[in-house]
């Protein structure tokens, strides 16, 4: 369960609570102790006749937050502002954070603590950190180094690793390398910085380790793909900045 309000603008899963013939109460699935309501008038577009042609009590439905009040308690919703491809898509992020707490669980059960124990300890920030538990499972099940290189630490991080590893199977894959580049020049960092951003896309980040230290991680959908992406990044970067005067080596491992 999350904590605190809604922002303005998300898509929630709500259970319809009281339907009344100006609108619906729908009480929020992944808050605790929300209730949200919508008017008629965010129910469908066009001519209402008849609300329970819409809504009825016990269904689900997929809404975007238009105004939260909380010194009142107030949370606005709209049902008739969610598309069809929005709705599927929320649908199964909170199908996979259902996935997730049982999950979750499981840490739990395997570190010897409560399920709030554990959410106060490191579920409360995985959350805030990924913006939910399902995105940190994934991540640590794509790569058993993601949760330690985001900073996390304690030996329930082995744990969830372990746990994510079991029961989630990854969209993809995630492999990182490092570079060493070392340069006398005077104007070595801005050179060292051109040379790290060419080899930059949407599917290769690097981050600064620690001089003359940069990991190079590439997303890819399987391995072999990922190697060869990594090696060639790494390739052209030392290709560059032996260029400009540099000296570098990659290795696969630090």
């Amino acid at each position: 369960m999350k904590r605190g309000y809604p922002e303005v603008g998300e898509l929630v899963i709500g259970t319809v609570k009281t339907v009344k013939p100006y609108g619906a109460f729908v009480t929020l699935d992944e808050y605790e102790n929300k209730e949200g309501f919508i008017h008629i008038g965010e129910i469908a577009t066009g001519w209402i006749k008849y609300i329970r042609d819409y809504v009825r009590e016990g269904q689900k439905v997929v809404c975007k937050v238009l105004r939260v009040d909380p010194d009142r308690g107030h949370i606005d919703l709209s049902l008739k502002r969610v598309n069809e491809h929005q709705r599927r898509e929320k649908i199964q992020e909170w199908k996979n954070e259902k996935k997730a707490q049982k999950l979750f669980e499981i840490v739990a059960q395997r570190l010897g603590k409560s399920v709030e124990e554990c959410y106060e300890e490191f579920g409360y920030e995985l959350m805030e950190r990924y913006g939910g538990l399902y995105p940190a499972f994934e991540d640590a099940a794509i790569n058993e180094d993601a949760l330690e290189d985001e900073g996390f630490k304690g030996e329930w991080v082995k744990v969830f690793t372990q746990v994510a590893q079991e029961n989630i199977v990854p969209p993809y894959v995630k492999i990182s390398g490092y570079l060493e580049l070392t340069t006398s020049a005077p104007d070595g960092i801005e050179k060292i910085k051109k040379v790290l951003q060419e080899i930059e896309d949407e599917d290769i980040v690097v981050t600064y380790v620690g001089a003359p230290r940069y990991r190079v991680m590439v997303k890819a959908e399987d391995y072999k793909t990922a190697e060869e992406m990594l090696q060639n990044a790494a390739n052209k970067a030392l290709e560059m900045f032996k260029k400009l005067g540099g000296e570098g080596e990659f290795h696969r491992r630090l």
